[in-house]
Parts: C-alpha cells; sequence; structure tokens
C-alpha cells in the first residue's frame, strides 16, 4: 500500500520535518544526483493568501534534506505570470536558500530539452527544463482547488517545468498525466499551512495548518483532495495517472499515518466559473 503522512500543527518548518520523517524516502533519495524542491509559484501572491508555497514548507524540506546529508540540493520554479524571482522574494524563498546554502533556479531561463512521454493520452512531446530531467524532485504544492481540474496538488504542480506554459491547456487532465509519465515526483509534500478554495490564483485562504507527504504523488494528491472534500475518484487527471501505472489514487489502497482524513477535513467552495467550466466540458 502507499503510504502518506499527514501532519497538523503550528510551527510548519517542524510539522514538515515530521511528516517527511514519517515515511520511508530512503528508496527514492539518491546520491547520485541532485535534489530539486520544485514550489508552487503560479505568480507572486504572498503564500498567506493560500495561493503560493509557504517558505516554512520549503524550510522544513531542506532541513530534513540536510540533516540527512543531502548536500547537492537546488529550489526551482518556472512562474506562469511575472518574475520568478520576485516569487521567491516575496514568499521568503530568497532568505531561506541563504540560511541553508542552496541553489535558487529560475526554470523558465533553464536549458529545456524535447522528450516524448511513453504511450501519450495526448502530450507527444514536451520542452522539459534540462535541470528538472537531472534531478530527484520533491514537488512542494499548495493545497488549493482549480477551476478546470479540480485539484491542483503535486503532479499538476509540474506544470512549471515546461515551455511554452501555454502548451498544456488543451486536454489539460491528459497532458498532466503524461508529464507525470516523464518527471513524476520522488516526493510530494503538500503545503496546507495556509490552504486556498475558489479560484486557484485569487481565491478564499483557509488556515488548516497540515503538511501532507508521501513518495507516492497520486496517492499524496488524493488525500489532499480528499483533505478538501473532493474525492479522488471525480479528479480526471489522478485516475488517468493511476491508469497508466503512476500511482494509486484508491483511499482504500493508502495507508494514512498521522492525522486521519476525516479528522482535518474540509469542505472547500469552488468557485462559480469551475461549475460554468465542468458544464461546458
Amino acid at each position: 500500500m502507499a503510504e502518506v503522512a499527514i501532519v497538523k500543527g503550528t510551527y510548519p518548518v517542524e510539522v514538515t520535518v515530521k511528516a517527511l520523517g514519517m515515511i520511508d524516502v530512503d528508496e527514492v533519495l539518491s546520491e547520485e544526483k541532485p535534489v530539486l524542491i520544485k514550489p508552487n509559484y503560479i505568480n507572486a501572491n504572498h503564500p498567506s493568501t493560500g495561493i503560493t508555497t509557504d517558505s516554512r514548507v520549503i524550510e522544513g524540506v531542506v532541513k530534513f534534506l540536510k540533516n540527512r546529508g543531502v548536500k547537492d540540493v537546488l529550489i526551482g520554479e518556472g512562474s506562469g505570470f511575472g518574475d520568478t524571482f520576485k516569487a521567491f522574494r516575496v514568499a521568503g524563498v530568497d532568505k531561506v536558500a541563504k540560511r541553508w546554502n542552496v541553489g535558487l533556479i529560475n526554470l523558465n531561463k533553464d536549458d529545456f530539452v524535447e522528450v516524448s512521454p511513453p504511450n501519450p493520452l495526448a502530450l507527444k512531446r514536451a520542452k522539459i527544463a534540462k535541470t528538472v530531467l537531472e534531478s530527484t524532485i520533491i514537488s512542494v504544492p499548495k493545497l488549493k482547488l482549480h477551476r478546470m481540474t479540480e485539484v491542483t496538488l503535486s503532479i499538476k504542480n509540474m506544470m512549471g517545468a515546461v515551455t511554452p506554459k501555454g502548451s498544456m491547456h488543451t486536454s489539460l487532465n491528459e497532458k498532466i498525466a503524461d508529464l507525470a509519465s516523464t518527471i513524476k515526483p520522488s516526493i510530494a509534500v503538500v503545503d496546507g499551512i495556509i490552504a486556498s478554495e475558489g479560484h486557484e490564483t485569487s481565491g478564499n485562504s483557509l488556515e488548516m495548518n497540515l503538511v501532507i507527504a508521501g513518495t507516492d504523488p497520486v496517492a499524496v494528491d488524493a488525500v489532499g483532495a480528499a483533505v478538501m472534500g473532493v474525492s479522488p475518484k471525480n479528479v480526471k487527471h489522478l485516475r488517468l495517472a493511476e491508469k497508466k501505472g503512476i500511482g494509486t489514487c484508491d483511499l482504500e489502497r493508502i495507508k494514512i499515518v498521522g492525522e486521519p482524513i476525516e479528522r482535518v477535513r474540509k469542505k472547500f467552495r469552488r468557485s462559480l466559473s469551475s461549475r460554468v467550466l465542468r458544464y461546458l466540458a
């Protein structure tokens, strides 16, 4: 069974370290590859809005890695709107990187390599940042809803590694699953400290004080969806990723450690536009 940790607390760095300590990461962390921490900075909104990844969760990931002796660590993102380094500064990630002596990279400025996902549903070719292809990936998304894909969590977060971003937005769910078959995160850490309901870039913030972590990103996303009151089976890209053998979105096949879903679940409100988009689809 896939194992996913849910930890609740008011000290995000330590909550993140604890969550990662509750899962088995030995088989996915390699000394041969650098570790790339991939947060979600779709824009430069402050994490308190519920839109972008909390730098304290990123610091928890970095602290966990450094405590395990991992030397080569990068934090990288390719923002969808605006300046990636501005987003780093607004969130305080630049200070985290300096404090722990880790690198920062704007993936939008990286070299790109064209790849062909195996057995594609829709994404026959994709240009992906070279650093991502050469790293062990830890995806650190925000816990939030999305108008077109129900939720936006660890595997959808990898869209920040693609150029151009607009190439993903037709057959979006199929392409998310295809992308995950090429750049599957080895570890997923969902920042649910301040989450977001409604619109993915301008929703309402919700204080949850949660971190969700695991080595099966599909399972982590399934648990994240359930915590937001969304059935994983209603999330098309998770169903497709499961069919492609990337992970499981069946809650019956996921072992939860830490807080049970029932204790932390909250029904997130969808935006009006998400209902319209589902109707048109």
